[in-house]
């Protein structure tokens, strides 16, 4: 990461360029920069809560969507590694007479590399727009993983499993459902044993979104009024979205994970190996992980109403950028131009 290291410019760079975007787009969230253990960059923008004028900060935690994954997958193998599951276990062999259309050959590799074939209750090839209300359960329903099995349940299989990559929501409830299952512990208690404890994630967990808390931020459709998403997503997280976090503990998670602390390096290095290469060729995808297409950066990235989230991290370097924001929109600005600022820097 010599380029960096060398240019000291490279910091206000991305300062004003972030400041630029922030005030052009009416960014509204939490952006860093951390090359090791040193902070580039840090800054907040925009309200967590509008109607009461409630600033973000630093520390503010927000919905992290998808981002939720990685944490799922996390869970799902440090279970792998203690035996309670292998990466050939079949969802059938758990799930018993629950959701019959999931195929008996699926297994829990299929599921976390999106190459299960399950149908998706959120198929987002078909979807509308981000702040359609696509939910077919009262969203004040789902505060647990089992309650998600009528949301889950009367999808046919797309395709044969292993035939293929489709990104799939629905399959990564199905792995919290099975991790709860086969360890007799909800999956909320799983990944605040399993990966938040052992990475020291102080902030990060699945707060009901009926239940706001002092540092939580509130999600907005759009980049100005004051409607919110509470009525769009389940009322706490269910295995593909829903955890809250901070740009603080994105940047722990990313260390506590390449030096080994939350699963082995042996099962690190396994997750972060190209299974899968999207059909536009963009990015490459593992075991709940993004891929760059081409170097060695590892990302995870969520979307939903009132949410979205990019981190990325570059294991050699030691580079991590994030932007996190509390409306659909929001990160993207940022977040590409930090993409295209700072990756060539990375040395990879």
């Amino acid at each position: 990461m010599s380029s960096l290291e060398n240019n000291s410019h490279v910091a206000s760079e991305v300062a004003s360029e972030v400041e630029r975007i922030a005030n052009a787009s009416s960014f509204s969230g939490v952006v860093r920069v951390d090359f090791g253990d040193g902070q580039v960059f840090e800054r907040a923008y925009g309200f967590a809560h509008r109607g009461h004028g409630l600033p973000n900060t630093v520390h503010t935690r927000f919905g992290i969507a998808s981002g939720t994954k990685g944490l799922t997958a996390l869970t799902v193998m440090s279970l792998v590694e203690d035996g309670t599951l292998s990466l050939d276990t079949t969802a059938r062999s758990l799930l018993g007479d629950d959701l019959p259309l999931i195929a008996g050959d699926v297994t829990i590799e299929h599921l976390l590399g999106h190459r299960s074939g399950i149908g998706d209750y959120l198929d987002e090839i078909a979807m509308g727009d981000v702040s359609d209300h696509v939910m077919t359960v009262p969203v004040h329903q789902l505060a647990t993983v089992e309650a998600a099995l009528p949301v889950l349940a009367g999808y046919d299989t797309a395709f044969a499993a292993g035939s293929r990559f489709t990104y799939c929501n629905g399959g990564y409830v199905v792995l919290a459902l099975l991790a709860e299952r086969a360890a007799a512990v909800s999956y909320h208690d799983l990944v605040a044993q399993r990966v938040c404890a052992p990475a020291g994630l102080a902030a990060t967990d699945f707060p009901r979104s009926d239940e706001p808390e002092g540092q939580m931020a509130t999600g907005y459709l759009h980049a100005d009024g004051l409607r919110t998403n509470v009525l769009h997503l389940p009322v706490r997280g269910l295995g593909d979205g829903g955890a809250y976090s901070t740009v603080a503990d994105m940047h722990a998670l990313w260390l506590a994970l390449f030096a080994g602390r939350i699963v082995s390096t042996r099962t690190v290095a396994e997750m972060v190996r190209p299974r899968s290469t999207t059909t536009s060729g963009n990015d490459r995808y593992g075991l709940g992980f993004w891929l760059h297409r081409t170097n060695d950066a590892v990302q995870l990235e969520g979307y939903d109403a009132g949410v979205s989230f990019r981190s990325v991290h570059h294991p050699r370097s030691g580079l991590t950028h994030t932007v996190i924001a509390n409306t659909s929109e929001g990160a993207w600005p940022v977040a590409n131009r930090l993409g295209a600022l700072l990756d060539p820097l990375a040395g990879d």
